[in-house]
């Protein structure tokens, strides 16, 4: 086993370095393997499958989309309490792509419940058979074109084959790196936990680049931890915890049809029993899903298409949850300010108008505007301090912080977004070329 070369080397950026990328090591319950399945026509890992050996527990949100992926409506079908195989394919969206992309989910999920039933009968000590219920889809790529079911069935036997009980940080590397599409780098985050007295691995991978924009979840994110909760506890963690997180970012405002963000619980650590969703023992849990969601929905944005800027966009002071939030997305999902920041000019007069665009009511006298630390509007006049060359220097940095005090009340929200360049239009004119 060893990573792709392809994957790694399309994976490097100027930006970011391999000391970025965390140890992720081996999580109990849990086996992966990657193949190249040919999708791209070239020598690159592009099928993925995750398979829990005992069964896991799990929880899912996707997109609010009107247009479903066939591979989401199949997920929104199985009523199983536990899955026991994800398979993730790139290249193919599987979305608009009617019966045949549906009985593909079917055909793909008869052939790998055989020969996962069949691995167990050969591995385990108590073999389950494992039915097509018990194995769930992520599909991400180009919408509309024949889901290539020939080329994911003919690999099912390596995918098999390639099964690793023990992971390390190369196959969480070759397993990230599978799953991308427009994607220059791997996305993955760790975070170690209690609960009471029992340490608690907490896992994630990602893949996101465009079609970016959040609607209940935004892009592919897979989250596996040795915890043992129940399916409801995970459920409500994730709506929870997604909020704020994958919920809270966007590169170009568009909702793919695609969009999931699981959770899954191999249930191999042997800590103290969690009753509920409100239980003291699950504080710890809570913060580090929440850190390891961040940090995944973060890395998405950094790595937005033809990104050069990582930009912050704090609300404060608004009347209610839904006015920051408004607001937030009102200006990080402008194209005048997200070119005015590609273009490195302190353009403030936009962020006024993405304000007062949001709909949202505004006591202008009260507005602030804030560039890092720079005052650019207190009490809805231009800071007396004010300096445009000041400022024009400060939107020279890769990470610009915007900040906005609304003056109506005291909910805040923080949203993350990245510039519009050039590269972004060139990336997404050849997408399919």
């Amino acid at each position: 086993m060893g990573i792709n070369i392809s994957n790694f080397l399309n994976s490097k950026s100027k930006n970011h370095k391999m000391i970025d990328f965390q140890d992720l090591d081996h999580l109990d319950g849990l086996s992966v393997s990657a193949v190249n399945a040919n999708l791209y026509n070239t020598k690159r890992d592009d099928l993925v499958m995750f398979y829990f050996r005992q069964g896991a527990n799990f929880a899912s949100v996707y997109t609010k989309s009107k247009v479903l992926s066939e591979n989401i409506k199949w997920n929104l079908n199985q009523k199983s309490k536990k899955i026991f195989s994800l398979i993730i394919n790139t290249r193919n969206a599987n979305s608009f792509t009617g019966e045949q992309g549906y009985k593909s989910m079917q055909s793909i999920a008869e052939s790998l419940s055989l020969e996962l039933t069949k691995k167990q009968k050969q591995d385990e000590d108590e073999p389950k058979t494992i039915k097509t219920k018990n194995i769930i889809f992520g599909c991400t790529g180009t919408i509309g074109e024949i889901f290539p079911l020939e080329k994911i069935i003919s690999n099912i036997p390596y995918l098999i084959e390639n099964i690793k009980y023990t992971q390390n940080k190369l196959i969480w590397m070759k397993a990230a790196l599978a799953i991308l599409t427009t994607d220059t780098k791997p996305k993955m985050a760790m975070e170690e936990c209690y609960i009471g007295k029992t340490l608690i691995k907490i896992y994630g991978i990602a893949k996101g680049s465009g079609m970016i924009h959040p609607n209940l979840a935004t892009t592919l994110g897979y989250i596996f931890t040795d915890a043992n909760l129940s399916n409801d506890i995970l459920k409500k963690l994730l709506k929870k915890n997604v909020e704020n997180t994958f919920n809270a970012i966007s590169c170009d405002g568009d909702t793919s049809t695609n969009d999931m963000v699981s959770i899954f619980s191999t249930g191999q650590a042997k800590h103290l029993k969690v009753n509920n969703y409100n239980d003291q023992k699950l504080k710890n849990f809570d913060q580090s899903l929440n850190k390891v969601l961040l940090n995944l929905a973060k890395r998405v944005v950094a790595d937005g298409e033809g990104a050069s800027k990582f930009i912050t966009i704090k609300i404060n002071d608004a009347k209610n949850d839904m006015d920051a939030k408004k607001i937030a997305f009102s200006i990080g999902n402008s194209p005048l300010v997200k070119t005015a920041i590609a273009g490195e000019d302190p353009n403030w007069g936009r962020i006024v108008m993405a304000i007062g665009k949001s709909q949202v009511p505004i006591n202008t006298k009260k507005l602030g505007i804030k560039f890092g630390k720079i005052n650019i509007i207190h009490d809805g006049k231009l800071h007396s301090s004010y300096n445009e060359n000041e400022t024009a220097e400060y939107m020279k940095n890769s990470n610009i912080e915007i900040s906005v005090r609304v003056g109506t009340g005291k909910k805040n929200f923080t949203a993350y977004t990245m510039d519009l360049t050039k590269k972004y239009i060139e990336i997404n004119a050849d997408y399919r070329s």
